[in-house]
């Protein structure tokens, strides 16, 4: 019999502190708690003594965490082999749908785009074997961060004990139900997670349309058909839909935006130029105002100021070339003078005092200071997008284009369906210096474009995960870059890769990605 005592403060594996309960579910205890070794909030599950599914819960969590959807809630660490069996998730910081909704039904075209990347959210952890189950408003939530994340895949299932029976119908119900909150502010079946139950009628639960008139006729339908599914081909056309993939498909008809969350009462400043985007707490009214505004003002600013294609921007560079070359020449003239006048006062002054001065004592340090910066040689180059967010893949056949001293040629990423705020930390190519170099400075020739960009470089490219980046190839520069720019790494980072890691990426042709035309990376 364990001996540990689980209340607030105690240590679980040295590492996790439990902070205080969230809630608890039948023998079950959920803390937010804090990762002493990340400084990270986290969620974790406790188990009281003879709880009879702790090692269900853990299979089904570690199979969680093996989820490429960057939707479904993180799973950081689980074991049943010690004294204390825990599961370590993900924290999400943001707004459930339920706080969504407290001040009414959300628009039409906001609760299909939540909902929709829930459902491929479920898809891709169906395609894993894996279900829901226990879908719930309090389980969808809006992070702070930006993203839609899907609380208790998995491991929802396994705590209550809930059998699978017809999973892929339930869990399209499940959705369907989430959809008809949105659209209503009520949940059908009765009262759940401060919600009130959906009106009934004669039939049964009144379908969407009837508790909200005005509805789209198609998502009212969809959402009928998924949620109601007693009710379609009677009350509503076409069969019920049966799948989270089926209820993907039928809302890929219908317009979408991504909802907003209910914003604080203070909004953060915007980013300063040359300052990451991603960086310190998301603002609703903030980065997520500027997610919407993008939607709703891009087509009206693209008529009014034509964006140039790919071939305009290079050949505006080529044009401006000379000009940057002359504006050069100008500067290294002035600060000759400038150095040249400055040296003359400066041996005037030491003239006059008594004591003697050996200038050669200065020049030795100012030329230790300002030794040349030669380009390192690139031995290998790749697309960069580890799992589990990416699919190990990124247009690596392409890489070699981002060094090949021709801007006329380049490597981009993929295309993705928004700046990466929704879909993954980041994504980028990798550059192998043939063995480990001490670094001080990266040169990128970009579209003229903003792009999130961080500067990693690291002796191993062993990563796995966010943590195991970080850890492998940290952080050497972080900012906005936009055409081309020298960027230094102050004191210089020894390593065999440098990483050109994207964090935010720029539109290009309805889709977002990013390119190098150019890449050098300069050591002394």
């Amino acid at each position: 019999m364990s001996t540990f005592l689980i209340e607030p403060g105690a240590k679980l594996a040295n590492r996790y502190r439990l902070d205080h309960v969230v809630s608890e579910t039948g023998g079950a205890t959920r803390w937010k708690a804090t990762d002493e070794t990340l400084a990270r909030p986290v969620a974790v599950w406790t188990f009281a003594e003879g709880f009879p599914r702790t090692s269900e819960v853990v299979r089904a969590a570690r199979a969680t965490s093996r989820i490429p959807d960057a939707r479904v809630t993180q799973v950081f660490d689980a074991d049943d082999t010690g004294p204390v069996p825990y599961v370590v998730e993900e924290w999400v910081v943001g707004s459930s749908l339920a706080e969504l909704l407290a001040q009414g039904p959300m628009a039409p075209e906001r609760a299909a785009g939540l909902v929709a990347e829930a459902a491929e959210a479920i898809a891709a952890a169906h395609a894993g074997g894996l279900t829901h189950l226990c879908l719930a408003p309090d389980k969808l939530m809006w992070s702070s961060g930006g993203a839609v994340k899907v609380i208790g895949i998995g491991v929802d299932a396994a705590l209550m004990g809930t059998g699978a029976g017809n999973a892929s119908a339930i869990d399209a119900q499940g959705l369907g139900a989430l959809l008809y909150a949105g659209l209503t502010g009520h949940w059908p079946g009765g009262p759940q997670s401060g919600l009130p139950a959906a009106p009934q009628g004669p039939a049964g639960t009144y379908p969407p349309g009837q508790v909200r008139p005005g509805l789209p006729e198609p998502l009212a339908t969809i959402t009928t058909r998924a949620a109601l599914p007693q009710l379609a081909g009677q009350m509503v056309p076409g069969p019920p839909i049966t799948s989270p993939a089926e209820l993907c498909a039928a809302l890929a008809e219908v317009p979408r935006l991504i909802p907003l969350p209910v914003a604080p009462a203070e909004s953060a400043p915007p980013p300063e130029n040359g300052t990451s985007r991603r960086t310190g707490e998301f603002d609703a009214a903030g980065s997520g105002s500027r997610r919407s505004m993008r939607g709703s003002t891009t087509a009206a600013a693209r008529s009014e100021r034509p964006e140039p294609s790919r071939m305009d921007r290079r050949a505006s560079r080529s044009e401006a070339s000379p000009k940057r070359f002359l504006i050069g020449v100008l500067a290294v003239v002035v600060f000759v003078g400038v150095v040249a006048g400055a040296w003359t006062i400066g041996a005037s002054l030491r003239a006059q005092d008594e004591t003697p001065v050996d200038p050669s004592a200065d020049s030795a340090d100012d030329a230790q200071d300002s030794e040349e910066l030669v380009p390192l040689e690139i031995t290998g180059s790749d697309g960069f997008d580890p799992m589990p967010d990416g699919d190990d893949s990124e247009h690596g056949d392409n890489a070699q284009y981002a060094h090949d001293g021709d801007p006329s040629t380049d490597w981009s990423s993929e295309g993705y369906k928004d700046p990466l705020e929704m879909q993954k930390e980041g994504v980028g190519l990798k550059l192998d210096l043939g063995g480990s170099e001490e670094v001080h400075a990266v040169e990128l020739t970009l579209p003229e474009a903003d792009h999130g960009v961080q500067v990693r470089i690291g002796d191993s490219d062993a990563v796995t995960d966010q943590t195991t980046l970080d850890e492998h190839l940290p952080v050497a520069w972080e900012g906005t870059v936009n055409g081309t720019q020298t960027i230094p790494v102050e004191g210089g980072r020894s390593g065999q890769y440098v990483v050109i890691w994207f964090t935010e990426l720029p539109e290009d042709g309805g889709e977002w990605r990013g390119t190098i035309y150019e890449v050098e990376v300069l050591g002394a």
